[in-house]
């Protein structure tokens, strides 16, 4: 299967720059057994779904990741997008050269991240950064490099404190590549699910963003049952697709957690043959992962969903997916086009553009039944 099956022609215009009021978003809705396609809004959502449904939504929460300061000692800007949460730092690297142990001071919790580093060729192990804010200032040193730009790191607060609390305070929401502006105070609440609770993401899982208080209220009324899990969405949720055959791409793992409480609805809803409806391609992956790894069950637990779904795939919990529209020829795509049918939802994203609904992380919403 070609990567180039899964292209198609986007207006630039279309590529949604900044988030519509949240709950006020277009729902293009489209039917997989009839091919059938109608327009509606996210706000209608709950008309829509019937009593019994079961809703899983991703609950994780996005983390300032973009930090922006200064080399040490020569001032050169730079920048450091941290490609994950921050873990106890373990044994050094076997490049580690030039570590300044003499600079960290000895009560210090030092951290360890996952990094994309710029500017990337001047930034070699041992090369030491400053981010610093009215909160403090956090410094990070560069201890090895990876393919493709990534780094691991170590962060410490220069003058005590904790580590993780300093980058939310010092740092910027890592709006996706597409979106072409700074970010901005609203985007630390915007770019958020109104049910966040799991800090972890550099990426929203973005078709929880339509969401209100009010909507979730009126599906509650509804009879539609609703349970969360969390799957912490990584950075490689933008990486490209560099082959040409689809096989042959490889996408990176993204740990999820799912909770007794969601494990057994979710198996309860199955036994009583309701549909599982999931909010989002992250919640999708976590689920059929945990199902492929549990012979066919979602059980309670923690995992690495490194699934690759594309169409001839297998699924084996979803019977619903609400999801954004996505990239030409990205995984996620390639990911909605497994579950409804390739040539059906290309068909459907020629009508998206044809009628001018927004695209991508602040666009609008479809919902494949």
């Amino acid at each position: 299967m070609n990567v180039s099956d899964f292209d198609f022609h986007l207006p630039d215009e279309l590529i949604a720059q900044h988030a519509a009021p949240r709950g006020a978003s277009r729902l293009f809705v489209l039917d997989r057994a009839t091919a059938t396609r109608r327009h509606s809004t996210i706000a209608e959502l709950s008309s829509i779904l019937v009593p019994g449904d079961l809703l899983v939504l991703n609950n994780t929460r996005v983390f300032a990741a973009r930090l922006v300061g200064h080399r040490v000692p020569s001032g050169g800007t730079v920048e450091c997008l941290l490609l994950g949460p921050t873990a106890e730092q373990g044994p050094p690297p076997a490049d580690d050269v030039e570590l300044a142990n003499d600079q960290i001071p000895h009560h210090a919790a030092i951290r360890i991240a996952d990094a994309l580093v710029h500017p990337g060729q001047k930034l070699k192990p041992g090369t030491l950064m400053r981010f610093a804010g009215p909160a403090g200032a956090l410094m990070v040193q560069v201890l090895s490099r990876h393919f493709y730009g990534r780094r691991t790191v170590r962060l410490w607060a220069e003058h005590g404190g904790d580590v993780d609390t300093l980058v939310d305070a010092l740092g910027h929401i890592p709006l996706p590549p597409y979106i072409k502006r700074g970010d901005t105070i609203a985007d630390r609440e915007r770019y958020q699910t109104v049910y966040a609770r799991v800090r972890g993401s550099v990426a929203a899982p973005t078709a929880g963003l339509h969401f209100t208080q009010e909507l979730l209220g009126a599906l509650d009324h509804r009879g539609v049952e609703r349970v969360e899990i969390t799957l912490h969405v990584g950075y490689g949720t933008f990486k490209p697709v560099r082959v040409q055959r689809v096989e042959d791409h490889v996408v990176d793992p993204e740990h999820y957690e799912i909770s007794i409480e969601a494990g057994e609805a979710i198996e309860r809803a199955k036994r009583d043959g309701r549909r599982v409806i999931a909010v989002g391609t992250t919640t999708t992956r976590a689920l059929e992962d945990a199902a492929a790894t549990g012979g066919g069950h979602v059980r309670a637990g923690t995992g690495s969903a490194s699934l690759f779904i594309y169409p001839g795939f297998r699924f084996q919990v979803i019977d619903g997916l609400l999801t954004n529209f996505h990239l030409p020829t990205s995984s996620l795509l390639m990911l909605v086009a497994a579950f409804a049918g390739r040539e059906l939802i290309l068909e459907a994203y020629k009508e998206a553009v044809e009628q001018r609904y927004r695209f991508y992380s602040y666009g609008d919403a479809m919902l494949v039944l």
